[in-house]
This record gives structure tokens, sequence and C-alpha cells, in this order.
């Protein structure tokens, strides 16, 4: 049997961070079939010609290559790899879900999807902001057009309050002057009228007098 290809240092993947997130929707979106299996990223892995470990080492699989699982025996299972070879593997060495280096463009695309949405919500807010702060800049200028506004209405009110203080006072000026002037003319006609009271009686008698001699 033909030795495998030896293993090729593992590709380098997004950081932890991102492949912790994105891996569950990754494993879940491609579930594979029973019988595929991919060889695991931690280690070089060796095959042999058997089921146990007293069966000669026939070389490697690479770090992540897909495999298909014939049979499992122990703690051992029989694949067959790309090349069509048929090896024992560790059953611990194998993985149910692709490696990194398959998937790391679905995890850089979904990546980029995710850039792309938070971008997208980061514009939008920025949108609504934008929006609020002219809402507010507006409110701000109505508060001081009414501020501006009220305070001329109070300083009309003073005028007119000032205005009306005056007015009473020269009413009030008015009225005793008019009081004053119907005290003098009522005191006047009165006058005249205790004179006439007098006179009259007078020339009254004085007109007897005089039609007795007549």
């Amino acid at each position: 049997m033909r030795l495998l290809r030896p293993l090729r240092a593992r590709s380098a993947v997004l950081p932890a961070l991102l492949a912790g997130l994105l891996l569950h929707t990754v494993a879940h979106a491609e579930e594979p079939a029973s019988d595929e299996r991919w060889v695991s990223d931690s280690l070089t892995t060796y095959v042999r010609s058997g089921p146990t470990d007293g069966h000669r080492l026939v070389g490697t699989l690479k770090s992540g290559q897909k495999v298909k699982l014939l049979a499992t025996q122990g703690n051992y299972s029989q694949v067959r790899g790309e090349s069509g070879d048929t090896v024992w593997i560790a059953s611990s060495d194998l993985q149910d879900v692709p490696g990194q280096a398959e998937r790391l463009p679905q995890l850089t695309e979904r990546v980029a999807q995710l850039e792309e949405q938070l971008k997208g919500i980061d514009d939008s807010w920025k949108t609504k902001v934008q929006g609020m702060q002219e809402t507010l800049d507006s409110r701000k200028n109505l508060v001081d057009e009414l501020q501006a506004r009220n305070q001329s209405l109070n300083e009309e009110l003073t005028q007119a309050q000032s205005q009306l203080r005056d007015t009473q006072a020269r009413l009030g000026d008015e009225n005793k002057q008019v009081l004053m002037r119907y005290m003098v003319y009522g005191g006047g006609i009165a006058g005249a009228g205790l004179l006439a009271g007098l006179i009259l009686p007078m020339l009254t008698r004085g007109r007897k007098r005089n039609s007795g001699w007549a």
C-alpha cells in the first residue's frame, strides 16, 4: 500500500472569538452524512494496517482531511481516504465536523455577512441619531423662541401695568378735581338760593306797601 501524503501545516484561522461564535452555526448548517468523518485538527495522525496498536504504521492522514468511515473495531476505525486507500485510525483522532481548513471559507463568508449587518446597523443608528439631533436642535430653537417671546410679553405686561397705574393715578386726580368743582358749583347754587330766599320776601313786602299808597 502506498503511503499517504505527509501532514501539512494547518491553515491560519480566524481569531478564537469569531470561530467560537460561528462554529455552532456552521456545524448545524452542514450536518455530515453518517459515514463521513474528518481527521482531527489537533495532531499529526498516524494510520495503521489493522485495528490495534500492534499493527504497523503505514503512513499519515492530513489534518482536517475528509475520509469515509467503513467500520469500527475497539478503539480504531477503518476509513477510506481521498486516494482510495483503506487504513485504520484511532477513533479519537476522528471528528464529526469538517476541519478548520474546510470551515475557514464558510467562517470568512459568515464574518463578512456579520460585518455587513453590523455596518447596516451602524449606518441605521447614525441616521437615527442624526434625525434625533436635528429634532433636538429644532426643539431647542423653538424653546429659545418661546422664551424670547415670553420675555417680550413680560416686558409688555410690566409696561402696561405701569401705564395702568399712571392712568389710575391721573383718574384719581381728575375725580378729585371734578368733585371739587361739583362742590364749588353746588355751594354757589346753594348760596344763590339762600340769597334769593332772603331778597324775594323783602321785594314782595315792598310791592305790597306801594300798592296800598296807590
